[in-house]
């Protein structure tokens, strides 16, 4: 069974549980994603399907990706395509739509997503360094300071926290709550908050470290 879904992060908002306490959630636009590809070990080595997600328009698209997609059986090409591994030789064909049916609610849940990219950052806002004085002269407010030793090493450590660029990384949240699934409009609200901006695109998958009850 698939247990992966790509969607949109649309925005946060806050909704009452059943026992009417307000929790913050994230809506994500989840599906529906149609299987473009399925692999398995006696073709391809390996048990996996390929999830499509969006549709971009005809004129955006490449010969190799149109081809792709008509392969499959598919109207519209995918805009957002992802391999899904298996463990077991995979039960649905190309075709077939993979929704938000996937998922149950008070389900755990990891979220993969790229962070918001924040440029170019110091070592105040990126490490939380805690800089020098703020007044007084010091010509030392948010600078980084002593990053190694003069003789020995006589350089600096690796991974030593310097300013340089900073976001627009690949991170996953685990084991998050399913609160509620809109069927209807494809939307799984999801608790508290996931990796990206609004609009961004992102991964649901089971939970991989759920905790056990």
């Amino acid at each position: 069974m698939i247990t992966t879904l790509l969607g949109k992060k649309l925005g946060m908002t806050q909704v009452y549980d059943a026992q009417n306490v307000l929790v913050p959630v994230t809506v994500v636009e989840a599906g529906p994603c149609p299987v473009v590809q399925v692999k398995t070990v006696e073709t391809d080595g390996y048990n996996a399907v390929q999830l499509g997600f969006g549709a971009q328009k005809a004129k955006n698209a490449s010969k190799a990706e149109a081809a792709h997609a008509k392969k499959a059986g598919l109207e519209n090409t995918p805009r957002l395509l992802n391999e899904v591994r298996l463990a077991a030789a995979p039960t649905v064909k190309p075709g077939d739509v993979v929704t938000v049916a996937a998922f149950t609610e008070g389900q755990t849940i990891d979220v993969i997503g790229i962070t918001k990219g924040k440029g170019f950052a110091g070592v105040v806002k990126r490490f939380r360094v805690a800089g020098g004085p703020a007044s007084h002269g010091s010509m030392f407010h948010r600078r980084i300071g002593s990053i190694g030793m003069r003789q020995t090493p006589g350089r600096s450590w690796k991974n030593q926290a310097m300013p340089g660029h900073m976001g627009s990384e690949q991170r996953t949240v685990q084991n998050l709550s399913v609160v509620k699934i809109i069927a209807d409009k494809n939307l799984i609200l999801v608790k508290g908050a996931i990796p990206g901006a609004n609009g961004d695109d992102v991964i649901i998958r089971a939970g991989k470290k759920a905790k056990k009850a």
